[in-house]
This record gives C-alpha cells, sequence and structure tokens, in this order.
C-alpha cells in the first residue's frame, strides 16, 4: 500500500461477481464518504456499493515482518 493510500483509507466500493470488487472512490474521512455514497445511491439506487476501512498491508512489509 503507498503512502498516498494510507492517508485515504476510507472506500468505497462496488461488488462485482465471484468476491471481486471495485474500488470507486477513496477518502480520509468517514463523513466524506458517506456524502459521496449518498450521492451514488441518488445516481446509480441500484448499483451496490458499500463503505469500507482499508487497512491492506504491503507484501513486502508481511514479508518482512513474517521474517523476523
Amino acid at each position: 500500500m503507498s503512502y498516498k493510500t494510507q492517508l485515504f483509507p476510507w472506500c468505497i466500493i462496488r461488488p462485482k461477481v465471484n468476491i471481486q470488487q471495485i474500488i470507486v472512490a477513496r477518502f480520509r474521512r468517514r463523513s466524506d464518504a458517506e456524502a459521496h455514497l449518498q450521492i451514488l445511491r441518488q445516481l446509480l439506487p441500484n448499483a451496490p456499493h458499500t463503505i469500507i476501512f482499508d487497512i491492506t498491508l504491503d507484501n513486502s512489509k508481511q514479508d518482512s515482518e513474517g521474517a523476523k
């Protein structure tokens, strides 16, 4: 995860078939994500969207922590 991605941990995702998902937008604050989600639901009422807190680690960080 890049530094910029870490600054914007709140995500709006759109679930897809076979447990896949698309990140629609990233936000610093949950309140910003909720406001954007409200607009998305008005514009696309039949499309499912969800807010998540993305704390995914880089593989390089996971590997180095596992080696300790």
